[in-house]
């Protein structure tokens, strides 16, 4: 633990510079963080950059103890270069599945956005923003001034609501290092299954295949039935896993290739 492999350590010291930078610069760096497809600041190479980006200490913490804490054991399994593979493998497939999940999101958002439009009364009005923005404070009592007076002054206010907040949606990027975490921690998890784990919120030791496959249930739970506000991109997480998974079938049947 805490063995600072070669890979490792310039991953770590590349994660620290880039957070440092945000810090300095503020949003000057945000142009690295991946937006939504179709989003004005969109950029391909974004899916590269923004594992590099944190939304704060605690992030950036919690992902960098994570790569010190299982990535040396992969990378002298591995050795350097197909442990960097592997970490950039998995936080670029991260990236392009929850892509994925978020342009199906914000298509059903700007569905429900035309819905209204063409419709404009007060039950679709709460029923977006029930839907898409819960924790939004003011919305039951517009649509119910909209259901009291449908003025056309009241229904463009409301039209400039919904679509003020699918339009910011496209302004939300995702950053951090989680996915290729995640991709990690499903690798040690394959290759080290019963290798016994103390994690500070648990008081007894847990194998590492039982907490992956906790974690990942756990991940999906969270990605289907989101709480409001929650801002993490848990269907990233499960990418990482994902992704992880499949480079590892892949080189386990490619083992006179890749080892």
């Amino acid at each position: 633990m805490f063995n600072f492999t070669p890979a490792v350590r310039n991953i770590l010291l590349i994660n620290v510079l880039v957070f440092v930078a945000q810090q300095v610069l503020g949003d000057q760096t945000i142009m690295l963080a991946l937006f939504p497809v179709g989003s004005p600041n969109y950029q391909p190479w974004q899916f590269l950059t923004y594992m590099f980006m944190h939304g704060g200490f605690m992030h950036i913490l919690f992902n960098m103890f994570a790569l010190i804490s299982f990535g040396p054991l992969l990378e002298m399994q591995w050795g350097a270069n197909r442990f960097l593979t592997f970490w950039l493998i998995c936080g670029v497939g991260a990236g392009v599945l929850y892509s994925g999940v978020r342009y199906y999101e914000l298509d059903k958002m700007n569905q429900a956005r035309m819905e209204f439009r063409q419709d404009p009364s007060s039950g679709n009005y709460a029923d977006f923003f029930r839907t898409y923005l819960p924790e939004a404070e003011g919305y039951r009592e517009n649509a119910r001034i909209l259901q009291e007076s449908p003025t056309p002054a009241n229904i463009t206010q409301a039209t400039e609501n919904v679509d003020g907040i699918y339009n910011q949606s496209f302004n939300v990027p995702m950053l951090g290092a989680s996915g290729a975490v995640f991709g990690i921690l499903m690798a040690f998890a394959y290759l080290f299954p019963n290798t016994e784990l103390m994690l500070l919120f648990i008081p007894f030791p847990i194998k590492a295949k039982y907490m992956v496959f906790g974690y990942a249930a756990f991940e999906l739970i969270q990605g289907v039935y989101r709480v409001p506000g929650d801002t993490v991109a848990h269907f990233a997480h499960l990418g990482g896993m994902l992704i992880g998974f499949i480079v590892l079938k892949i080189w386990e049947r490619s083992r006179g290739q890749f080892y």
